[in-house]
C-alpha cells in the first residue's frame, strides 16, 4: 500500500495544476488497484451540486459535464453520511442515482469515500468494478488513507482561489460567482498595510519555486546558461579531488552529473521551455527537475529511484546559482508588501529603509523570529496565511489588515478607499497617542500599573524610549546567542547587557536566562526531538550545563554595576526544586563578584510562570523569589493544549478562554499572599481588551511590544478600576471565548475607547 500512495501521490506533487494533479491520481489509482473505473467528484457550493471532476474509465465526456444535486444518488449519501459506502450491486441499491453521461451502466461493485480536511467536505473519490462484488479491505483502506491525504491538497487549492475556477460550470450562463479574494491568517502585528506584492521564496528550493512568466527569453535562457557553465566547473572540480579517495564505480557517476549539465542536455530541455511557455528560467529548470525526479522515484529498481535525490541535489545547485546571479534584479516598490511561502530575517533586511509597508506569510507565528522584528518596526504582518501562490500574487495591489489577519488581493475601489481611511485613522491614532509619552498609566479614580516593553532586538530601545516605557519586563537573552555560531563570551554579553540596563536606567529590566529549546534553536548545539516544546528547554537547559548558566548570570550582574535595575528571571520553571538549584548558581555567582568588588549589589530573582505546574505552584514558588511574571503565549498553549505555531488549530489558541481567565486570577492571588509583585508579558499583554481584564485581576505590570504600549496606556488612563472588576466579574460567567470578546468589544465602545476594538482583536 505504501509503495502504491507513494506513486499516486509523486504524481499530485509534481501536477502544475489542481486540474492535473485529480486526472494524474485517477489514472494511477485505476492502475495499481483492480478497479474498471475511479472517478472524483467535487462540491460546487455555489450551486449546490457534485462536480464530476476527474474520471478514467467512464466517458469521457461526462467530466465537468455530469453536475449532481448534494441529496442525489450514492454520492450524495456518502456525503451526508461523511463515510465510506460500500456495495456488492450500486444499481440494485436504494440510493442509486443514473445519469445516462457518464456510462457506468455495466458497472456493479461501488466503493465511495468522503474527501474532507478540516471538518469540511470537499467531495468523494469513487471505485467502481464490473463485477457484482465487495472490494477487498485493503482497497478500502487505500481509498481512506488517499482521500484522508487528497484533502488537503484540494483545502489549500480552496484558500488560493483555485478549487472556485475548476468547479465552476462551463455552460451555464446564468451563473456568476465572485471569485475569492481574502484570504486569512494569524494577525501577529496590528495596523494596515497596502502596497504592491513582491514574492520571495527560500533560496535552492526546487518545490518552493513560483510559475512566474518573462518577456525577455534571450535573457533568461543567457541567464540559464551561465549557471549550467558555472555548476559544471563545480562538480568538475569535485570529481577530481575526490577522485583518488572513492571506488571507480561510484567517481563515474560525477562524470554522469556532468554530462547532464552539458548545454545539449539540461540546458537544451530547460530553454525549450523557457520558450514555449515564457517562463522564468528558475520557473522551467524547476519543472523540468521535478519531472526527472518523479520518473526515477517511479521506477522499481530501488538504485535508480535513488538517483532522484541526485537530479534534485543538481537542480538545487543550478537554481541556487541562479538566484544568485538574479539577486540584484529585484525591484522594490516604495510601499512593498513582501508575501511568501516563508518570510526571513534576511529578506526583511533586503528592503530598502522606509518601503516595507506589510508582510504575509504562508508559515509562521506569533513568536518567530520575523514576527518579533515586525513587532518592532511596526509593520502590519499577517503569519499562517494558507493557500498562498506566490504566481498569483506578484505585483498585484495588496490589503494587509495585521489586526483580523486578512489578506486582501487586487482589492476595488471601494475597498481599497476604506481601508485607505482607516489606515489614515491608525495614524491619526497613533500621532494623538504620543502626547501620553510622559504621563502615567493610571486609571480614572488614581490606581497606577506600570507598562512595560518586551525586547531582544537593539532596534526596539529607541522606539520603546519614544512611547514612554516603564522599563523592560522581558529582554529575551537569547537573542545574542541565536544570531552567532558560537557561544557568546562573557565580555560579549557583558557589553550587550550593558548597554540595555544602561539604555532603561533608571527603569528596572528584568532579563530572562537563556531560553532555548521549541522553536528558539541554536546552530551550534542541536537538540533533536520527537516533541521540542515538551522536552529539553529553559531551565532545564542551563541547569544541565551549569557552566553556561554561570557565565551569563556573571555578566549580567556585572553589567548591572553602578545602575543597579537588573532583575533576573528563570524561564520554564515546573518545580520548586529547580529554583533553589538556581538561586544557588546565582548566590555562587554574586559571590565570587562580591570578593572582587564589595559595590555590586545582588539583583531581584523572579520566576516565569509558563506552565500549569508553575500556576498551581504560584503561590509557594512566591515565597522563593523576589516577584513572578506570567507568559502569555506559552501558558496559554500549554493549558489549552494547542500549539501556537500550528495554523490548523490556530482557532482554538485563544487568550480568552474562561480555564486562562481563571487561571490568571489564581496566580495573581498566589503572588499577592506571598508578597510578592506578579506582572505579564506576551500577545495578552498588549491587547486593548485583555488589558481591562489584568487590570482588574490585579497585575502590577504589564509587558508588551513598544507599538502596543501607547494604546494600552490609553485604555488605562480612560477607564476606573472600579469599572474594570465589574467588567470582570461579568465575563467570568461566561463560557466561550467569543462570546467574552464580543463583551469586551461592547465595555470599550460604552467606555467611549471604540477606536481601539480593531487593535484588540
Amino acid at each position: 500500500m505504501l509503495k502504491i500512495l507513494k506513486k499516486i501521490l509523486q504524481g499530485i506533487a509534481t501536477a502544475p495544476c489542481l486540474d492535473a494533479a485529480l486526472n494524474i491520481l485517477v489514472k494511477r489509482l485505476r492502475k495499481q488497484i483492480t478497479a474498471d473505473a475511479v472517478s472524483i467528484y467535487l462540491i460546487d457550493p455555489a450551486h449546490a451540486e457534485y462536480v464530476l471532476v476527474a474520471a478514467d474509465g467512464l466517458n469521457k465526456y461526462a467530466t465537468f459535464n455530469v453536475r449532481v444535486g448534494l441529496e442525489c444518488g450514492l454520492i450524495g449519501l456518502i456525503g451526508r453520511r461523511e463515510e465510506p459506502i460500500h456495495v456488492e450491486n450500486a444499481q440494485q441499491h436504494p440510493d442509486f442515482y443514473h445519469n445516462p453521461l457518464i456510462g457506468e451502466e455495466t458497472f456493479s461493485a461501488f466503493l465511495g469515500v468522503p474527501i474532507i480536511q478540516h471538518r469540511k467536505l470537499y467531495g468523494v473519490i469513487v471505485i467502481q468494478q464490473q463485477d457484482p462484488h465487495y472490494f477487498e479491505e485493503a482497497d478500502e483502506a487505500l481509498l481512506i488513507t488517499l482521500a484522508a491525504q487528497l484533502g488537503s491538497t484540494i483545502a489549500a487549492a480552496d484558500d488560493s482561489n483555485e478549487l472556485f475556477d475548476l468547479i465552476q460550470p462551463k455552460f451555464y450562463g446564468k451563473y456568476k460567482a465572485e471569485p475569492k479574494t481574502m484570504l486569512t491568517g494569524l494577525g501577529c502585528v496590528p495596523g494596515i498595510g497596502i502596497g504592491i506584492a513582491v514574492a520571495v521564496y527560500p533560496p535552492a528550493d526546487i518545490d518552493a519555486v513560483p510559475r512566474l512568466y518573462i518577456e525577455n527569453i534571450s535573457h533568461e535562457i543567457e541567464a540559464l546558461f551561465a549557471a549550467l557553465h558555472i555548476v559544471k566547473a563545480d562538480i568538475q572540480r569535485l570529481s577530481k579531488y575526490i577522485k583518488s579517495k572513492i571506488p571507480e564505480e561510484e567517481h563515474a557517476l560525477f562524470e554522469v552529473y556532468i554530462r547532464i549539465l552539458e548545454r545539449d542536455n539540461l540546458g537544451t530541455e530547460v530553454s525549450a521551455l523557457i520558450k514555449e511557455e515564457h517562463l522564468s528560467a528558475q520557473t522551467a529548470l524547476a519543472a523540468v527537475i521535478k519531472q526527472h525526479i518523479s520518473q526515477f522515484e517511479s521506477l522499481e529498481n530501488d538504485y535508480l529511484s535513488e538517483r532522484a535525490s541526485d537530479f534534485r541535489d543538481l537542480g538545487c545547485r543550478v537554481l541556487a546559482e541562479l538566484q544568485r546571479s538574479q539577486k540584484n534584479q529585484i525591484n522594490y516598490p516604495k510601499r512593498t508588501i513582501l508575501i511568501g511561502d516563508e518570510i526571513t530575517a534576511s529578506i526583511l533586511a533586503e528592503i530598502p529603509h522606509g518601503q516595507l509597508n506589510g508582510i504575509v506569510s504562508a508559515k509562521g507565528s506569533y513568536n518567530s523570529h520575523v514576527a518579533i522584528i515586525a513587532r518592532a518596526l511596526g509593520i502590519p504582518t499577517v503569519m499562517g496565511v494558507r493557500g498562498i501562490k506566490i504566481e498569483d500574487f506578484n505585483a498585484r495591489k495588496i490589503i494587509v489588515d495585521g489586526s483580523l489577519g486578512h489578506v486582501y488581493l487586487s482589492p476595488d475601489r471601494n475597498l481599497l478607499a476604506d481601508f485607505e481611511k482607516l489606515a489614515l485613522e491608525e495614524q491619526e491614532l497613533n500621532q494623538s497617542l504620543l502626547c501620553l509619552r510622559d504621563k502615567p498609566a493610571e486609571t480614572l479614580d488614581n490606581h497606577r500599573i506600570l507598562l512595560q516593553v518586551n525586547t531582544g532586538l537593539a532596534l526596539d530601545t529607541s522606539l520603546s524610549m519614544r512611547v514612554g516605557a516603564d522599563g523592560v519586563g522581558l529582554y529575551r537573552s537569547e537573542v545574542p546567542f541565536i544570531s552567532r555560531d558560537r557561544f557568546p563570551s562573557e565580555e560579549e554579553q557583558y557589553i550587550i547587557y550593558r548597554q540595555i540596563l544602561k539604555a532603561f536606567a533608571p527603569h528596572d529590566v528584568t532579563m530572562r536566562t537563556l531560553d532555548v529549546g521549541g522553536d528558539k534553536i541554536l546552530s551550534y548545539f542541536p537538540v533533536k526531538e520527537e516533541n521540542p516544546y515538551l522536552g529539553w528547554r529553559g531551565i532545564r537547559v542551563t541547569l544541565d550545563h551549569p557552566e553556561i548558566f554561570l557565565i551569563q548570570i556573571r555578566a549580567m550582574i556585572r553589567a548591572s554595576q553602578g545602575l543597579n535595575n537588573l532583575k533576573i528571571m528563570l524561564p520554564m520553571v515546573t518545580i520548586l526544586s529547580e529554583v533553589t538549584e538556581a538561586s544557588l548558581l546565582i548566590d555562587q555567582a554574586y559571590n565570587e563578584l562580591a570578593a572582587e568588588d564589595k559595590s555590586i549589589i545582588k539583583p531581584k530573582l523572579g520566576v516565569m510562570i509558563e506552565v500549569p505546574a508553575a500556576a498551581y505552584l504560584a503561590k509557594e514558588l512566591a515565597k522563593k523569589v523576589d516577584f513572578l511574571s506570567v507568559g502569555s503565549n506559552d501558558l496559554t498553549q500549554y493549558l489549552l493544549a494547542v500549539d501556537r505555531n500550528n495554523a490548523r488549530v490556530a482557532n482554538l489558541y485563544d487568550s480568552f478562554h474562561p480555564a486562562l481567565l481563571f487561571t490568571l486570577i489564581k496566580i495573581v492571588e498566589g503572588g499577592h499572599a506571598a508578597g510578592v509583585s506578579v506582572s505579564i508579558c506576551g500577545e495578552m499583554a498588549g491587547s486593548p481588551l485583555a488589558a481591562m481584564l489584568l487590570l482588574a485581576m490585579g497585575f502590577d505590570a504589564l509587558s508588551m511590544n513598544p507599538v502596543s504600549l501607547p494604546r494600552i496606556k490609553w485604555v488605562i488612563r480612560n477607564i476606573t478600576l472600579a469599572d474594570a472588576r465589574k467588567i470582570l466579574s461579568e465575563t467570568l460567567e461566561m463560557q466561550h471565548p467569543q462570546e467574552i470578546r464580543l463583551h469586551l468589544q461592547h465595555a470599550l465602545e460604552v467606555e467611549g475607547l471604540g477606536g481601539l476594538i480593531r487593535a484588540g482583536q
